[in-house]
């Protein structure tokens, strides 16, 4: 599904963020990647996402590698992998089902579908009575719901969130979290970035994964292992 092999990304001036960075996800898994900020967690998923190119090493996901892709077929990949931001990323002064809507479009899909697909991806993430609203009559929750929905669009195998709560409060963060594990089930891996390791504990059937310094120091799954598979 997604495999890291001895992975590293470094900017000209900021130098190292990730540093020889290797794992893999199964289909179907969830994972927190976790650290302080400046871990290297948002650069390892764009890099996931080819929003980035790693310096050294090589990302495959879903058949893709970072080594063969061009960059203009790197648009097949993202038709795998979904993405969240904590910023939301909505189109403001348009509708929940309008962003949806304009997802679905920009994916050719047929325009006599989109209307109804937009409508049954905002009931799946909980705001089928909301389509209507403007983005800014939407509460934080609401608006990273629709998020989710518009990252949904092409049947991902894989969704991304790149500490997709951040800028909610603790009611919305459950909401959206509850959300995400619900995704999770019906086998859609998970990857999911956060700093909030009160929420990680909260689910402990999750993998973990932190990154300190760009470096990967600890892996849930690994430790599983070396422990007879006890959690």
């Amino acid at each position: 599904m997604i495999k890291l092999e001895k992975v590293s990304k470094e900017y000209p001036r900021r130098g190292h963020a990730v540093r020889g960075v290797t794992f893999e996800v199964q289909k179907g898994e969830f994972v927190f990647l976790t650290g302080h900020s400046g871990s290297g967690k948002s650069t390892t998923l764009r890099m996931i996402h080819l929003a980035e190119r790693p310096s050294e090493g090589e990302v495959r996901v879903s058949g893709f590698s970072s080594d063969m892709v061009k960059d203009s077929d790197v648009w097949k990949l993202r038709r795998r992998v979904g993405m969240v931001f904590q910023d939301f990323r909505l189109l403001q002064g348009r509708t929940a089902l309008e962003n949806v809507a304009f997802a679905l479009e920009v994916t050719a899909s047929r325009s006599q579908d989109i209307t109804a697909r937009a409508q049954r991806l905002l009931s799946q993430v909980g705001l089928a009575a909301k389509s209507g609203a403007l983005v800014h009559e939407l509460s934080g929750g609401e608006q990273q719901r629709v998020a989710i929905a518009r990252a949904l669009v092409t049947d991902p195998v894989v969704l991304l969130a790149d500490e997709p709560t951040g800028n909610l409060d603790e009611r919305a963060t459950r909401g959206i979290m509850d959300l995400f594990w619900d995704i999770n089930a019906m086998g859609m891996a998970v990857v999911m970035a956060t700093h909030d390791l009160e929420m990680v504990r909260s689910y402990p059937k999750a993998r973990t994964l932190e990154l300190d310094q760009g470096k990967l120091v600890y892996d849930s799954a690994a430790v599983g292992s070396r422990h007879g598979g006890a959690t």
